[in-house]
């Protein structure tokens, strides 16, 4: 099973074969840190949106609800779908979703099994980070590589109200059109709030990195080699993986790394960029950080 710490997977219903989802564009007050809050805009109350989980052939139906001050749509990212279901207006025959209006994406899945995400294709500037994005991930039904799956999407903010060097709590607007980023976030959190990423002796791991945002990040992780198994939703033939403890994870990107865990402790994956392993630069850790978490105990599979 697939997880996405922190962020809840997005449910369906079947209707005459096809999974009905439905997401709802809308302002989200999102908890970065305890106490700490962001007010910036997101699906289903969450930023990230909730992470759609489908198979090969599956034929899906995403009624998108729109409850923003402005028109939005919805873009599939590394999917490979019909042209006017895109979700790109000013170039495609897709609608513009108007505040309180609805638009019904519905197409086939013909992609292999891989990672990819959805995010706004409209005013981008502003809506894109504001945190209008989530994560799609294409499963793979005879899936027998690895013991563990997470899921997480890389973002960052910058917010109004609150000095450099600060960490008041409270209610934060976002300011999307600002270069002065102050939070850095895995799954909508920032360490040590993020959710611990749980493993035991002798598993094999696969963790997706999903980059919507505007910033390159190099995630490292410590006290393990992972080999890269994939990017943007196609596996890389075994010939052809790396084998790295740094992987540059860049606007649009989606990368696959796996990796055994023969190495017991608490282990950082985080952002090597010094600044964004702070919460709005101050000294302790913090960011784009979580921990890879080594419970008691040993796997089966060794």
């Amino acid at each position: 099973m697939m997880i996405s710490p922190d962020i809840e997977n997005l449910s369906y219903v079947m209707q005459q074969g096809v999974k009905c989802f439905e997401l709802i564009a809308e302002p989200v007050e999102r908890e970065l840190l305890p106490g700490l809050w962001i007010r910036g805009w997101g699906y289903n109350g969450s930023i990230p949106g909730p992470t759609i989980q489908v198979y090969p052939g599956d034929y899906i139906n995403i009624r998108v609800y729109n409850a923003l001050p402005e028109a939005t749509s919805v873009h599939w990212h590394g999917l490979d779908v019909p042209n006017n279901m895109d979700g790109v207006p000013e170039v495609q025959p897709t609608p513009l979703i108007k505040p309180g209006c609805y638009f019904d994406y519905h197409f086939q899945i013909t992609n292999p099994p891989g990672t990819h995400m959805y995010h706004t294709h409209h005013n981008v500037a502003s809506q894109g980070m504001l945190g209008l994005a989530g994560g799609l991930v294409i499963l793979d039904p005879d899936d027998q590589f690895v013991d563990r799956d997470y899921f997480i999407m890389l973002q960052e903010f910058a917010v109004k109200g609150l000095p450099m060097g600060v960490l008041e709590p409270g209610s934060y607007e976002v300011d999307p059109l600002s270069d002065d980023l102050q939070f850095f976030t895995m799954n909508g959190r920032c360490f040590p709030a993020t959710a611990p990423l749980l493993v035991q002796y002798g598993e094999r791991v696969r963790i997706r990195l999903a980059n919507p945002a505007m910033m390159e990040h190099p995630i490292h992780l410590h006290g393990h080699q992972f080999v890269v198994t994939a990017t943007d939703g196609n596996r890389i033939v075994e010939c052809g993986r790396m084998k790295k403890n740094t992987i540059a994870v860049s606007s649009g990107e989606t990368w696959d790394i796996e990796f055994e865990t023969i190495n017991p402790g608490n282990w950082p994956l985080h952002c090597h960029i010094p600044h964004h392993s702070a919460n709005n630069m101050t000294k302790e850790m913090g960011g784009m950080l979580t921990v890879v978490q080594y419970l008691n105990g040993t796997a089966r599979r060794l």
